[in-house]
């Protein structure tokens, strides 16, 4: 009777456990009104189509995107033949390179930033120097310690090796011939000389061919966009209360970070939107991690050279009208809050890319979120941050949300690495 009695009430706390499983596989409905409203916006689901980049008339050109596609990964445009975008921007890893700083020729003062979903924003680069996709890939390639070549020897290479590619695309090459093999504004003195040296007409036309290479790696780099993530499918069923699968579903504590993550924390401040993240710039109090980036003034400088840029949404290269650059146009480029400030990355696939910040300084997600909760004095400027105040089990819950935002970067079909 006993061992009877024993089976029955086995059978009773087994079926007490398959009902609470059940339960636990449905939406729970915790959520307010405001809460849920806000869940939508942050999924992938509700990501604007691209809009058209007016100062790019190649920007959806399919044969631009192949012909920067082959730009990209090119390791010939570079000083010594050796680094190419995919050096830093590596296909495998959310198309950076997993170190503090980039490292091209030399090394960089900044981390390098992820390419997925930047045809979106109206900033790039972590001070929004630049104001286009297209300009922003024409820094690292005169840049002496990312690329470290110069324009005319771009446009003779590109000239030699893709002189169909080019001319399909954007028409008859000029003529380039008794060009010196080095001459750039931004090179060294003597690249400098043989760049005053040429007559302007001529630095015109290399100039253009040199943007129009931007133009072509900017037409592949807006094929690289974002995969859905179990956040994405979590929200979907959560929001519409159907049962959840090992796909879509999140542990408790996973769901408490959710919470913070919309609520306590602040985090959507700025990390919102379906990118999960404002374009915009702070200051959050990060140290500097070497003598290279503790003069760094962020939003300070960068606005300032997108404003003066040679290949800004505003200049001769550009393909865009006037009307169409409200965003230089209307730049904020004065003010405290500019300083220091960087730019709000996106946290779609944020655990799979340490180490954080501008420059690497935090090394791991936990460090991160100790980071916000502490909100320590900024190096220069004005953090901010406010303290939060989570204790260590709600830091650990917020990490463990964050992990759910991992999905790698997609490109599109036949431009694949």
């Amino acid at each position: 009777m006993r061992q009877m009695l024993r089976f029955a009430g086995l059978m009773g706390m087994a079926a007490i456990v398959a009902a609470t499983s059940s339960m636990l596989g449905r939406s729970s409905q915790t959520w307010s009104a405001e809460e849920r409203t806000m869940l939508a916006s942050l999924t992938l689901d509700k990501l604007e189509p691209l809009a058209p980049d007016p100062s790019n008339r190649v920007a959806d050109d399919a044969n631009a995107a192949r012909f920067g596609r082959k730009l990209f990964f090119d390791t010939k445009i570079s000083s010594n033949g050796k680094v190419a975008c995919a050096t830093c921007h590596m296909p495998g890893r959310d198309f950076q390179d997993d170190t503090p700083l980039g490292h091209g020729v030399g090394t960089t003062g900044r981390r390098t930033m992820p390419i997925a979903g930047t045809a979106h924003s109206p900033w790039l680069f972590w001070d929004g120097r630049t104001d286009s996709q297209w300009s922003q890939a024409l820094g690292p390639w005169e840049s002496p310690v990312e690329h470290g070549g110069d324009r005319t020897q771009y446009a003779q290479y590109v000239a030699d090796k893709y002189g169909k590619d080019y001319q399909d695309i954007f028409g008859r090459l000029p003529n380039l011939a008794k060009l010196p093999a080095h001459a750039s504004p931004n090179g060294d003195s003597a690249s400098r000389a043989a760049w005053n040296a040429l007559p302007p007409t001529r630095r015109e036309e290399i100039t253009r061919v040199y943007a129009n290479m931007g133009k072509a790696v900017a037409a592949f780099e807006r094929t690289i966009t974002f995969s859905p993530t179990r956040f994405d499918r979590f929200v979907a069923a959560e929001l519409a209360g159907a049962t959840h699968t090992p796909a879509d579903s999140f542990s408790a504590d996973e769901r408490a970070g959710l919470k913070l993550f919309i609520g306590k924390a602040n985090c959507t401040s700025c990390h919102n939107g379906p990118r999960l993240t404002d374009d915009h710039f702070h200051n959050t109090g990060v140290a500097s991690s070497t003598p290279a980036t503790s003069a760094d003034s962020g939003r300070t400088a960068g606005v300032r050279n997108v404003v003066a840029g040679e290949f800004n949404c505003l200049s001769r290269f550009s393909d865009a009208k006037p009307e169409d650059c409200s965003e230089l146009r209307f730049a904020v480029t004065d003010g405290d809050e500019l300083l220091r400030a960087f730019k709000t990355p996106s946290l779609r696939n944020v655990a799979e890319r340490a180490p954080y910040m501008h420059a690497g300084q935090l090394g791991t997600l936990a460090d991160v979120i100790v980071h916000y909760d502490r909100a320590p004095k900024a190096p220069f400027g004005k953090s901010e941050l406010d303290r939060l105040k989570l204790s260590p089990a709600e830091r650990r819950q917020i990490e463990a949300f964050l992990r759910t935002l991992s999905s790698p970067a997609v490109v599109a079909a036949g431009l694949q690495p």
